[in-house]
């Protein structure tokens, strides 16, 4: 079972999951993202809890030779080894390839070295530093420790440079990483729009064929939230990203999109395979289960439940 402390912890952060959706329903979500940024107490107490979660319960859980769970920060790490490394990016080069020729489009070249040139938003504690390949840049809004660096990933200029000031990035250089990396960062943003604003930014920071890796929890059955996910898909997709990796674990949701070498390629997938539910838009189950009941699902009577998204996976249960 999960212990008191673990409980309290986790239940901090479904607060201020909470408390911000509610105020971007009554206050529009720019102004109530701005008021939350302001909130420092209530940041440097969430960088806690979540360290404290992530290194002494989930991690731990995961490592458990017993556990079903399954680390967010093993799984991205390993799938962009392969990918860099062991150059699984030329399969899907290969593959855009063939369609620009279908549609009579000139890709962009792909260039990758190593180590890997990887952002790690809503980084809290810095977990992907003891990975050679990765040359990290962690960022997050109330740092939990002193190698990441703060900032707000949804405001910060992209420009031709990266700025640092005083363990604060100010700007951030366009088109100059291979990956960039949302751990349970989507679900915390408080809208649609500005979830899409997150990906926006991120398609701007990456270099042609790099990666956006989203991890996001969930704890019902695959096919519970499938038509919430091809809307990610779908939506992302008219980005100009391509999904090209998905698992659906016992508590979250692991995705690799890549950044396509013509957006016109990502783009000819979203038209191609649009279903009647899908829209331009990044919902989160909450987004339908607060207590403004005037909200509706804009997709076909999902089935979704508070539980779902507000049970992250280092706050679980053992079965005894």
């Amino acid at each position: 079972m999960a212990s008191e402390e673990h409980k309290t912890l986790a239940n901090y952060l479904k607060n201020v999951h909470s408390t911000l959706r509610k105020s971007s329903t009554q206050n529009g979500p720019n102004k109530a993202w701005l008021e939350h940024c302001a909130k420092k107490d209530v940041l440097a107490k969430y960088a806690y809890c979540m360290e404290k979660l992530a290194t002494t319960h989930w991690e731990a859980n995961c490592a458990s030779d017993t556990s079903e769970a399954t680390s967010r920060i093993q799984w991205t790490a390993d799938f962009c080894y392969n990918y860099f490394l062991n150059k699984q990016y030329l399969e899907f080069n290969a593959k855009e390839t063939l369609i620009a020729e279908k549609i009579n489009v000139v890709l962009e070249e792909e260039h990758f070295s190593n180590p890997v040139h990887f952002i790690d938003v809503g980084s809290c504690y810095n977990p992907f530093r003891d990975y050679n390949f990765l040359k990290v840049l962690p960022i997050d809004l109330s740092p939990a420790n002193n190698t990441v660096l703060q900032c707000d990933f949804l405001y910060v200029p992209v420009g031709t440079e990266t700025i640092i000031n005083d363990c604060e990035v100010k700007q951030i250089k366009s088109s100059s990483f291979h990956v960039v990396v949302f751990c349970y960062l989507l679900e915390y943003i408080p809208d649609s729009n500005l979830r899409i604003l997150a990906c926006e930014k991120a398609y701007s920071l990456l270099k042609p064929g790099g990666l956006l890796v989203i991890s996001t929890p969930d704890s019902k059955h695959v096919g519970a939230n499938s038509k919430l996910m091809k809307c990610w898909r779908y939506t992302l997709a008219c980005l100009g990203f391509t999904r090209i990796k998905y698992e659906k674990f016992k508590h979250m949701h692991c995705m690799a999109f890549r950044k396509s070498l013509h957006k016109d390629v990502a783009v000819r997938w979203a038209k191609l395979h649009k279903e009647p539910y899908m829209e331009y838009a990044i919902h989160i189950p909450q987004d339908f289960n607060e207590e403004d009941s005037s909200k509706t699902s804009p997709t076909n009577k999902l089935e979704t439940n508070v539980e779902d998204f507000q049970e992250l996976p280092f706050f679980t249960t053992v079965e005894e």
